[in-house]
């Protein structure tokens, strides 16, 4: 083991028992302890934007842990549908709400207990159910998956899990844009969590390219609240390899 690979695991190692149930997350959505929510579409979505649809026009994106997520209005305005996958049921209801959206709600026959709430003008469908339910054969694949807040929410245990469905769920073309972030874990335990760009790799590397578009420092005061003195987001690229 490297230099690099033992600073690396002694970093995810601060965290790698860290566990947020999914009733925690709907409960942040039914108190409103929604901190990780932007009003405004991401800036590094929107500057990278061409990195991402790369001359392609109604691109398939793909929404994991969705929230209410302006960006998702904003791509199906620009004539892209769009499908995301969130636990709380008040951020789907909340999205469509605040977006004067008009929706219909169907239970999913092929997932007891989900529902999906759908906007056909937009073309905008999203699943109420644990991510980890979904698979290729219920929604397809996709030309692109936007992952703002979900690869960093996701307990640390389940990464090689998140990772091989992630994958399974990109179509040959899908470019694959990743918001990732660095921070003192010894500072706060999380959530969201530090993911290293080397676990960036070692998780898609074998069977994707990856390539890191961004790094800023975007610490806010309410990141200081946590007891960090810096945060550091990262953006990266991958597509898959074809053979």
């Amino acid at each position: 083991m490297n230099v690099r690979q033992s600073n690396m695991s002694s970093m995810l190692k601060t965290q790698e028992d860290r566990v947020v149930e999914l009733k925690e997350w709907e409960q942040r959505w039914d108190e409103n302890r929604i901190g990780f929510h932007k009003p405004q579409v991401h800036q590094m979505l929107e500057s990278k934007i061409d990195n991402v649809l790369a001359g392609r026009k109604a691109v398939r994106f793909f929404f994991p842990l969705c929230g209410k997520a302006v960006d998702m209005k904003w791509l199906a305005d620009m004539g892209h549908s769009v499908v995301g996958v969130e636990i709380s049921e008040k951020a789907i209801q909340q999205f469509f709400e605040e977006n004067n959206l008009t929706y219909i709600e169907e239970h999913v026959p092929a997932l007891p207990g989900a529902k999906i709430f759908k906007n056909s003008e937009k073309n905008i469908s999203l699943f109420n159910c644990d991510l980890y339910s979904l698979s290729s054969s219920i929604v397809g694949q996709f030309g692109a998956i936007w992952d703002r807040g979900s690869l960093v929410a996701i307990n640390p245990r389940d990464r090689e899990k998140y990772a091989s469905l992630i994958i399974s769920l990109m179509a040959n073309d899908c470019r694959y844009l990743v918001s990732t972030l660095m921070y003192n874990p010894e500072h706060y335990k999380g959530p969201p969590f530090v993911v290293p760009g080397e676990q960036v790799s070692s998780l898609f590397g074998k069977r994707c390219n990856v390539a890191q578009l961004l790094s800023e420092n975007v610490t806010e005061d309410r990141h200081r609240a946590w007891g960090i003195d810096y945060l550091i987001e990262q953006l990266f690229l991958i597509t898959p390899k074809i053979n």
